[in-house]
């Protein structure tokens, strides 16, 4: 199965910022600084996971 390098990043980017919204919902309210968190987590894991490569398949 290929992935492409945006679906993956996609993909990453929402896990974390689906986690950090979460671990900053706890209390009922997201301030401005949970917020700033959020938007870190998910431009942090696209630009991580866009410069990671995938493996090369074996023979296909």
């Amino acid at each position: 199965m290929r992935i492409s390098s945006i679906a993956k990043s996609i993909v990453g980017g929402l896990a974390a910022g689906a986690a950090a919204a979460v671990t900053a919902a706890q209390d009922g309210v997201i301030t401005t600084g949970e917020g700033v968190t959020i938007a870190l987590a998910v431009l942090g894991a696209w630009g991580i996971t866009w410069v990671v490569p995938n493996k090369p398949s074996a023979g296909v």
